[in-house]
């Protein structure tokens, strides 16, 4: 059941797709609410974020089959997807959230936290895994001093893991900024960062 106003003419329920397009409808009118990326919101200024996620949804009808484009729309915004942009995603489309954060967290595609100026996604599906591709991610987790899922305290590296890439052929897989490393080893995989974080 879509969430309801109170009388009077107050701001929507907090927490809400309805209080967050208020959100972003001040925003887009030069509100003075305070920027908030750090947490996936849209940012102040004439052109908020959430409008280009309003021209998607617009582009698109509206269409519940469109989560896929306007997810990426959002990401391609924000850098990754909060919690607060998929709520606003849900309710536009009318959507159980639990649906679209199935979605995000299925595609490795979708980040779901900000990410550093590089990612280095490793692939842990069965074949990789059983080919020795946790021994990566330890060997990587130990070398920057972060967990799988988290950044760099610098900024510099994510570390993710993803599911299944799809191309067991090339296991132990991973994706170090888009790029496809096939049959990769901790030493040849750490040899790789520290090239890529070098610049």
């Amino acid at each position: 059941m879509r969430p309801r106003n109170s009388g009077g003419g107050g701001s929507p329920a907090k927490g809400t797709g309805a209080a967050l397009k208020h959100e972003a409808d001040l925003r887009a009118k030069g509100g003075t609410l305070k920027a908030a990326s750090a947490t996936g919101t849209a940012q102040a200024g004439e052109d908020s974020p959430y409008i280009q996620i309003d021209r998607a949804l617009k582009r698109c009808q509206y269409s519940q089959d469109a989560l896929i484009e306007v997810l990426h729309t959002a990401q391609e915004t924000f850098g990754f997807l909060g919690e607060d942009t998929m709520t606003y995603i849900a309710h536009q489309l009318k959507l159980p959230l639990s649906w679209v954060y199935g979605v995000t967290s299925f595609y490795h595609h979708f980040n779901l936290k900000p990410q550093g100026e590089h990612s280095c996604n490793i692939c842990l599906g069965t074949a990789c895994f059983v080919k020795r591709a946790g021994e990566i991610v330890e060997a990587l987790e130990k070398e920057y001093r972060v967990k799988a899922g988290e950044t760099t305290a610098d900024g510099k590296l994510s570390i993710n893991i993803v599911r299944c890439l799809g191309n067991c052929g090339l296991a132990p897989m991973v994706l170090m900024d888009g790029k496809v490393h096939a049959r990769q080893t901790a030493q040849s995989m750490l040899e790789e960062c520290r090239k890529v974080l070098k610049g």
